[in-house]
């Protein structure tokens, strides 16, 4: 087993490799700008911290990387995990700063947050519940009220409601984890979600 993380300049990169060292034992866990890392993978992770163009920008930018992509994960079916701003970019559209295209995996767009309570803060920022709605092998081991790390400020908008397996709520209902077969995100991050975090990394790996 073997593990890519795509590094398109986007941050955060060590600490979910750490995240990934501290489960999968002896598997081969690699940070990569180059296709050929992808296509020898079992497992793909794209991280994400910043703006939704930006990351996108920087993605395309890998040479080779999107046909890679499609290859890998829409063709052979890959496991692949998006994480926080990785996961929005699964879907259509991002609406952050202008109108920009995704990856299109995934049916949806993405928000800006819009809780409905005044007094809430925006990023959402900190630890909040989780509630499960549907099942996953992703999803082993955990249950609603388990908590996991938010950091965003938008958030996904799906049109298919069976790709969301779980959300939190912050003045509105905010996805949380989707999965379509084998495409897979979290808006938390699960290498600063401690015990959660922990679990769904090794359900992923045992995917």
């Amino acid at each position: 087993m073997s593990v890519a993380i795509i590094d398109y300049g986007s941050g955060n990169l060590r600490s979910v490799a750490k995240a990934f060292e501290s489960i999968a034992g002896g598997a081969q866990i690699t940070i990569t700008r180059l296709p050929e890392d992808i296509a020898s993978a079992s497992h793909i992770v794209l991280p994400g911290v910043g703006a939704f163009a930006d990351c996108m920008a920087g993605l395309k930018a890998l040479p080779g990387m999107l046909k890679a992509l499609s290859e890998e994960v829409l063709q052979r079916k890959k496991p692949f995990l998006g994480i926080c701003v990785g996961m929005q970019m699964l879907f259509e559209r991002g609406h952050e700063h202008g109108v920009h295209a995704g990856l299109g995996w995934l049916k949806g767009e993405v928000v800006a947050l819009q809780p409905n309570d005044s007094s809430l803060k925006i990023p959402h920022m900190g630890w909040n519940d989780l509630k499960i709605s549907g099942q996953h092998k992703l999803l082993t081991g955990l249950k609603s009220g388990d908590h996991a790390y938010f950091v965003h400020s938008y958030h996904a908008a799906c049109k298919d409601a069976a790709d969301v397996l779980a959300t939190v709520s912050y003045g509105q209902t905010i996805t949380a984890v989707v999965a379509r077969d084998n495409i897979l995100g979290t808006q938390f991050h699960p290498e600063k979600s401690q015990e959660t975090g922990l679990q769904l990394i090794k359900n992923f790996i045992a995917l």
